[in-house]
């Protein structure tokens, strides 16, 4: 048997936003209705180096597929003209444990987390939602944009992001791809008066304001993923319904984790899992007024399911390189 290897370019190539939302939407479901094996993902820290590593294995069992993905973080990457996030997944032969394909995960991580915020916005955000903010603009924004068009008719963009030169170059690509109307200046403030609002920052200090947040907003909290970080005030969450997407990850890395440990909330404050909603055993959104935050950790089934659909497209087309791997 041999080993598909597949580059970055070529998974862009073989997967469309469209698919990804699909295949994360299925990984929702699936994970709602206790069809994956997934343990909470494992960590390295290289403190030195402000760095970690990352291991995130899943299986699902409706699509038969498994793999691992190791991915890290080091946000002094760009220093080094690296990617803050790089990642590599590994597919396997369920029944055999073979390892047949070897792929590229730094683009399937930015597009798989796009999907989860889309799907999030899907079952979450008021049906009339037309405007969309963001909080750092940075490489994840811009997946989170593609995907998350897709699901509301958005008409207005508003964008905050410390580099402005960096949000402007966001905001040029929001209107020359997705015809949305740029609104307002430089500002968190009027990035967080929008009905949806996206945050993708690194902080370990709040920088959303609770004052800012209006009645009927859907957050998408996309940065803390891991312990510490927090990109939101303690007060927003005191007011919304919050979902996560997996209660232990979120615990412990996620945007509730430094509240939780303050006993600023507790685990009765949870609504619930995304996947639960998506599984229709509970409902979502349920009034206009209410504030809705959905606390993503990235969860392996996502990208396993993402993976077996560029893989499965990567054999009908022929593409990649296989080696046997064993010999």
């Amino acid at each position: 048997m041999k080993t598909l290897f597949l580059t970055q370019t070529q998974v862009k190539n073989l997967i469309s936003p469209a698919e990804a939302n699909e295949a994360v939407e299925k990984a929702f479901e699936a994970f709602g209705k206790g069809q994956t094996q997934m343990p909470p993902k494992s960590y390295l820290f290289y403190t030195p180096f402000k760095g970690d590593l990352r291991t995130m294995p899943a299986y699902i069992e409706s699509i038969k597929a498994t793999g691992v993905k190791i991915v890290n973080v080091h946000v002094n990457n760009n220093e080094k003209n690296l990617p803050t996030v790089m990642a590599t997944i590994v597919l396997n032969d369920p029944e055999t444990g073979f390892p047949i394909a070897i792929m590229d995960g730094t683009f399937l991580t930015a597009l798989r987390t796009g999907a989860a915020g889309a799907v999030a916005i899907k079952y979450l955000a008021r049906e009339n939602a037309e405007s969309i903010g963001f909080v750092g603009c940075g490489v994840q924004a811009y997946t989170q944009i593609d995907l998350s068009v897709l699901m509301r008719k958005f008409k207005i963009i508003k964008a905050y992001d410390i580099d402005e030169n960096r949000r402007n170059q966001f905001l040029h690509y929001v209107e020359k791809n997705h015809g949305l109307k740029p609104e307002g200046s430089n500002d968190i403030k009027i990035a967080c008066n929008a009905d949806v609002v996206t945050t993708t920052t690194p902080v370990s200090t709040p920088i959303v304001k609770n004052e800012w947040i209006k009645a009927g907003t859907h957050i998408n909290a996309i940065g803390a993923d891991a312990p510490g970080k927090q990109e939101l005030e303690s007060a927003i969450l005191l007011r919304s319904k919050i979902i996560v997407d997996n209660w232990d990850q979120a615990s412990h890395s996620g945007e509730i984790n430094v509240p939780l440990e303050k006993n600023v909330i507790a685990r009765e404050n949870i609504y619930g899992e995304l996947g639960t909603i998506v599984a229709g055993l509970m409902p979502g959104r349920t009034s206009n007024d209410e504030i809705t935050v959905f606390d993503s950790t990235g969860l392996a089934v996502q990208d396993i399911a993402v993976a077996k659909k560029v893989y499965e497209r990567a054999l009908i087309q022929n593409l990649g390189i296989s080696l046997e791997i064993l010999k």
